[in-house]
């Protein structure tokens, strides 16, 4: 993490979304609510691509919580059916765009046949370098201080701020310079705790689905506009406030 005070970025390299407003987007058409989820999908489509297009290097989604497992049965049963799904007709896409994916999260509950095509999904795409889009699926960001912290008694290594960022789930990137979340709500629901210690916060009241190149674009513009400074003095401080 940078100590000092940064001009003002013009755009982040790094950007997550905690897609959020499937359902409500389904409701509000009288549909079920596996409809908004399929619809999310081709949202995260259209992202994929502008992200590309703008030259964003890192996409991080939240795409199935720890804490989803309490929806109900036939809902959870669709989202795993649709991810199934997605990944046997979005892999050829990413290819062609130069996409990696990488999925993020506890796999361990999910079915054998699923846990496959994640891997398949990471293999066929791991040498594309024009975007890397995190996937982070049945992930908690307590729940991955939790396991890195766990890691790290375990093998006797002291628990400290960086022993246990080197350990989490993302430590290989940098922190996300932009968190964005659609639907309205402004929480980060346990997505990248860690990680959004310095990120700049964007919320919109559009719903996932509703999504496109032209909101994202709005959440750049936002961004550029912020003034980061990690805890320190931002350069237009006058020099007397510096020097108190």
């Amino acid at each position: 993490m940078p100590s000092l005070a940064q001009p003002k970025a013009m755009k982040p390299e790094h950007v997550a979304i905690v897609m959020d407003g499937n359902g409500r987007w389904a409701t509000q058409r009288f549909l079920p609510r596996v409809a908004g989820h399929r619809q999310g999908v081709e949202s995260l489509r259209r992202c994929v691509q502008a992200c590309t297009e703008r030259g964003i290097r890192m996409l991080t989604v939240f795409a199935f919580s720890s804490e989803n497992w309490t929806r109900p049965v036939d809902e959870v049963a669709g989202l795993m059916g649709l991810m199934s799904t997605a990944l046997a007709n979005e892999v050829a896409s990413l290819q062609r765009n130069g996409v990696r994916i990488r999925f993020v999260g506890d796999v361990t509950p999910l079915s054998a046949r699923l846990r496959d095509g994640l891997l398949q999904a990471e293999l066929a795409t791991a040498g594309n370098q024009r975007l890397l889009l995190n996937v982070c699926f049945n992930y908690g960001g307590r729940w991955d201080i939790a396991r890195a912290a766990a890691a790290l008694a375990e093998r006797g290594v002291a628990i400290t701020e960086a022993s246990l960022s080197q350990e989490l789930s993302l430590s290989d990137l940098p922190d996300p310079d932009l968190i964005v979340r659609t639907g309205g709500e402004q929480r980060l629901s346990n997505f990248l705790l860690w990680q959004a210690a310095y990120a700049e916060l964007y919320f919109t009241e559009k719903l996932w689905p509703e999504f496109d190149e032209t909101e994202l674009d709005a959440a750049i513009a936002a961004f550029a506009q912020r003034e980061r400074r990690f805890g320190g003095l931002g350069p237009d401080t006058p020099a007397v406030q510096r020097a108190a």
